[in-house]
Order: C-alpha cells, then structure tokens, then sequence
C-alpha cells in the first residue's frame, strides 16, 4: 500500500470516528460519568468491534468484487452517496459533537466495555461506513501487508480518537474547548466527506 492510498484510508477513518452519532454519544457518557478509566474501556472496546467490522467488510467486499463486478460498483456508488449525505448533515449540523457532551449513570468498566463494544456492531451507520470505505481500495490491495493495513488502520484509529475523547472529557478547561469549536469541527469534517464521496465515483467510475 503506498502512503498516499494509506493517508486517503486514514483521513476516511478519522473522519468516521469524528462524525457524531451513537459511537461517540457512548464514549461522551461512560467518560463523564465513569471518569477516565470507563472512557478507556469503552474506547477500546469500541475499537476492537471496529477492527472486526473492518476484517468482515474486507472479507466480505473481495468476494463480491471478484465475482460480482457490476454488484461492486453498485455497492461503491451507494458508499459514495452515503459519504456525501454525512458530508451534507455535518454542513448542516449546528454543532453535533457538542449535542453529546452529556454524562450519564456511571457503570462498572465492564459493562463501559460491552456496551462501547455493541454499538459498534450493532450500528447501521457503521455497516454503512465500511462499504464505502473499503470500496474504493479492495480492487487495488491485493497484498497481504496493504490488507493488513486496511484493518489495523480503522482499529486504531477509531481507538486513539475515543481515547483523544476520554482525556479532553477530564480536563473542564478542554471540555470548554471543544464544545466552543464543535461546529467548525462539524464544517471540516462535512467538506472532506463530500471531497472523499466525489473520489469513490471517479474511482469506480
């Protein structure tokens, strides 16, 4: 995998991670009311069903670009127009990262864990997510090491910027922070996934 394909893969995962939605609502709840210990453990495990999604979706996205072509553009396409609507909906947000900034009821890490795992499994989002992301690389990784890649990648990615969130949700200066540059955050995010959906067309196509 050359480093311009892996940063296009990473820059594609972060913005996953960051995009607000249930993940991230978890994550925000288990750290402001568990503290930083809980935020870790939800991260983690977060992580790890991310990096299961990623292995199944690649698995899964092969078989169906080499036996069926026309169903893998199909597939790549619907990933593109899914990109370019979390595009649409972070330019419209009216900060959506600072909508999560709520504790909840504080939980043993265990259960922080389990459930910052289900919901990365059990997300529509996510499944979504997944196959316009690995759409565009399946047909041009073939090797062992770029595969490998393709799944370390979003595991720790999506780890390290849960991770990035438990900290910031310790530090009350920091907490202020984000939620004053949530909706640039939202802006930034929502330009590059439409610039991304645009590239997966011109891929396929």
């Amino acid at each position: 995998m050359t480093f311009s394909l892996w940063f296009s893969l990473f820059i594609i995962c972060l913005l996953g991670a960051m995009s607000p939605g249930p993940s991230l609502a978890i994550v925000v709840k288990h750290s402001l009311a568990g503290g930083r210990a809980n935020g870790l453990a939800t991260s983690w495990a977060h992580a790890a069903g991310i990096g299961l999604y990623a292995l199944v979706s690649l698995l899964g996205l092969a078989v169906v670009f080499h036996q069926f072509p026309l169903l893998f553009k199909a597939i790549s396409l619907a990933g593109a127009a899914y990109l370019a609507y979390l595009g649409v909906n972070a330019l419209l947000s009216k900060g959506g990262i600072a909508t999560k900034l709520e504790s909840g009821q504080a939980v043993s890490a265990f259960q922080a864990a389990k459930e910052g795992f289900l919901i990365s499994i059990l997300s529509p989002k996510i499944a979504l997510f997944f196959t316009a992301l690995f759409s565009p690389f399946v047909a041009t990784i073939q090797d062992m090491s770029g595969k490998v890649m393709m799944v370390a990648t979003p595991f720790l990615v999506d780890g390290l910027w849960y991770t990035l969130i438990a900290v910031l949700l310790s530090s009350p200066r920091l907490l202020n922070k984000l939620k004053h540059n949530a909706m640039l955050i939202d802006r930034l995010s929502g330009l590059v996934l439409i610039l991304l959906a645009g590239y997966v067309v011109i891929t396929v196509l």
